[in-house]
């Protein structure tokens, strides 16, 4: 950046220290304070641009990605926009494996980058050659002069969140938080975080959120996979049908699941509560939280930080849509339909 003229050289520049926002309606029910790192502060809006960079910044330090190379990736939608990001002002080019859990917003976004992407069946298994898995490991084998970042067995993914958000993390709570609570997916964010609040206090509580429909909080309570926890869910970016290297299950101290139609109430909740206009992610942390506040897990002198992934943009066709909502019949008693209606006059 030129200091004298306060200009940025390219969006890149802007990956990074995000701020944390003090939580004040949605949580005053519960002990201690709130604090929401929002990821969404990023150039491409969310936490993927963090290892995106770093992880291609790497790759070009070692002499591994020249000029002209092609980028291949397996996403749920944000990491390959901050893939297809970096890409665009490195010049690269870009391929991404994509679940079809993820929304159209996300894809269309990644099209919109310059992207060549590959909508791959979300329900099939990690080893089926439809998956996005193999669909990337096959795009990789194929095109000479690739690059297949694999974020899920990837310890860059790690190290970007421990040189990065740990830092800023401890540097804004001024060395006071208590608990870190994070969604899991890849488990880089958590574990590259937790590995740096941890070296400075080891009693800061780590605390993941999955979902149901994935094995991470088991394979973190018993050591095992079990492929009966297995079954679809919609929530993008959270739980994992397979266990990723990326994710460092010794530095996190439990798991909580939460659900699809509680964490999409959450993330509209967001909005109206606290003027967060963020993810479906983002709202499975909040749920996180208030589940782990009805067993006990905060008190008065708690001071939690929250990371909420990505923006709420990208959710347009879902959980910000009433007809979707109405579709997956999230829609009840408690939670009804039309809380902001539109009414058109004629």
């Amino acid at each position: 950046m030129r200091e004298d003229l306060q200009v940025f050289d390219n969006v890149l520049q802007l990956v990074g220290n995000t701020p944390l926002i003090k939580l004040n309606r949605i949580t005053q029910d519960l002990k201690g304070d709130y604090l929401a790192k929002v990821e969404a502060f990023n150039p491409g809006h969310s936490t993927k641009d963090r290892i995106a960079l770093y992880i291609i910044e790497e790759a070009e330090r070692k002499g591994i990605l020249k000029q002209g190379d092609t980028i291949i990736e397996t996403t749920s939608g944000n990491t390959g926009f901050s893939i297809a990001m970096v890409s665009v002002i490195k010049g690269y080019e870009c391929i991404l494996a994509v679940s079809s859990k993820s929304s159209k917003d996300k894809i269309d976004m990644l099209r919109s980058m310059g992207a060549k992407v590959y909508v791959c069946p979300a329900n099939v298994t990690a080893d089926d050659p439809r998956s996005y898995y193999q669909v990337a490991r096959r795009m990789h084998d194929e095109i000479k002069g690739s690059v297949y970042i694999n974020q899920y067995f990837n310890e860059l993914n790690i190290e970007a969140h421990y040189r990065t958000t740990g830092p800023e993390i401890w540097k804004q709570t001024e060395g006071k938080i208590t608990h870190l609570v994070a969604c899991s997916g890849t488990g880089g964010t958590i574990s590259g975080t937790a590995r740096f609040l941890k070296e400075q206090n080891p009693n800061v509580r780590i605390l993941g959120v999955d979902a149901y429909g994935s094995v991470l909080k088991k394979y973190h309570e018993t050591k095992e996979f079990d492929s009966s926890e297995i079954y679809p869910y919609r929530i993008e970016g959270l739980g994992k049908n397979l266990i990723p290297t990326a994710t460092d299950f010794e530095s996190i101290d439990k798991f909580v699941k939460v659900s699809d139609e509680d964490s999409a109430h959450a993330a509209r909740q967001l909005a109206r509560t606290e003027g967060l206009f963020v993810g479906y992610t983002s709202g499975a942390a909040i749920q996180g939280v208030r589940q782990l506040a009805e067993d006990g897990e905060f008190n008065k002198d708690s001071k939690v930080v929250i990371i909420f992934p990505d923006h709420g943009s990208r959710y347009m066709s879902k959980v910000f849509s009433d007809d979707w909502m109405n579709e997956q019949g999230f829609f009840d008693s408690k939670n009804e339909k039309g809380v902001n209606r539109i009414e058109f006059i004629r």
